[in-house]
Formats: structure tokens, sequence, C-alpha cells
């Protein structure tokens, strides 16, 4: 199974980004756009894990200390690597250090029963959108430039999910199958 573990997005986050990508979306095919109802924030990608792995992550993902609530504001376009080499489109997001940490921890819980660890630093973004080719039209480019600056709204994060990630021909399918609320650190 495909695992990752993340914070869900509230509608109000949701609905202006779901606008945006129906404004971007037309103006260069080369894209793969994200579903507006699978944005979410990635604490940690596992990929895939064994079934028998299961009821070990969510154990060691019940014991994560963590800092809730989260306050989260959500602004401004980007890209990963670069604007250069565009292969990923990003809304930003504005976050306390304990939304950091709280990724770190995950990172080193589930380290601790084998899953690889992070070797980047953690970077708080949603996805919008993929190109394996690292290019853009200049419609889009001129659209993202647009929308650079825009805020999307923020919200209040009370909990993270362990999430299991469906491959289909229609697009990636999400399950729920544990949330958490963190165990408070004193």
């Amino acid at each position: 199974m495909r695992l990752f573990v993340a914070l869900d997005i509230s509608r109000e986050i949701r609905e202006p980004i779901a606008k945006l990508i129906r404004e971007l979306k037309p103006l260069d095919d080369s894209w793969k756009w994200t579903s507006a109802k699978n944005l979410h924030v990635t604490l940690k990608f596992l990929g895939e894990t064994p079934g028998e792995k299961l009821e070990m992550v969510k154990e060691s993902l019940r014991g994560v200390s963590s800092e809730f609530p989260i306050l989260l504001k959500f602004k401004s376009l980007g890209f990963f690597p670069n604007e250069r080499r565009p292969r990923v489109l990003w809304v930003g997001l504005e976050a306390p250090t304990s939304l950091g940490k709280l990724a770190h921890s995950i990172d080193e819980s589930l380290g601790n029963i084998g899953v690889p660890r992070e070797d980047r630093e953690f970077s708080p973004h949603l996805t919008l959108a993929r190109n394996r080719k690292g290019a853009l039209s200049p419609q889009l480019r001129d659209a993202i430039a647009h929308h650079s600056g825009q805020f999307f709204g923020e919200m209040t994060a009370k909990s993270f999910h362990l999430i299991e990630s469906r491959l289909k021909s229609t697009g990636a399918e999400y399950t729920t199958l544990e949330s958490y609320s963190g165990s408070q650190k004193s």
C-alpha cells in the first residue's frame, strides 16, 4: 500500500485554490494537475509500505508529540526545484515552527520502525501540478506571475492523518486510515 502522512485543508482554503486550478489548467496541457479534493499538506511520504507493517506505522504515529492547534496561512505560488526548471507548482504555506517540529517528529518516529528518514529539509506547501519536462507555456507563466502573491486564506490544523493513495487511471484516490491529534508535550 502507498502511504503518506498529511494535514487536511479546510473547504475555505480548498475552494479558492480549486478556482485557481480551473483557471490555470487550460493554459498548458503538459502539466498534470492535482484534483482539488486531493489537496493536502504532506508531512511525510512513506511510499509503498507492506500491509503487514501498517499496524506498526499506526502505533508509531499515535506516539508523535505535537503542539496543536497550528495556524496555517496559504499564500503565494512557486516552483520546485526553481522557476527555470519548474517541475512542481505549489501554493506556499506560512506556519509556526511547530509545523516543522511535527514533521520532524513524524519522520523520527517512523524512522525508528525502519521507514527511511528524510534527507531534505521540510518545506510546507500544497502541490497544484507536476511537469516532468520542467517547462511551462508563456500563457501559464504569465497567469502564475499574476497570481504569485495571492492570499488563499488561513486555517487552524488540529490533527494529522495517515492516508493511503491508490493510483488509478482517473487519478489518485485517497483514503484516510487513521487520524491523530498528537500527544501533547509538557
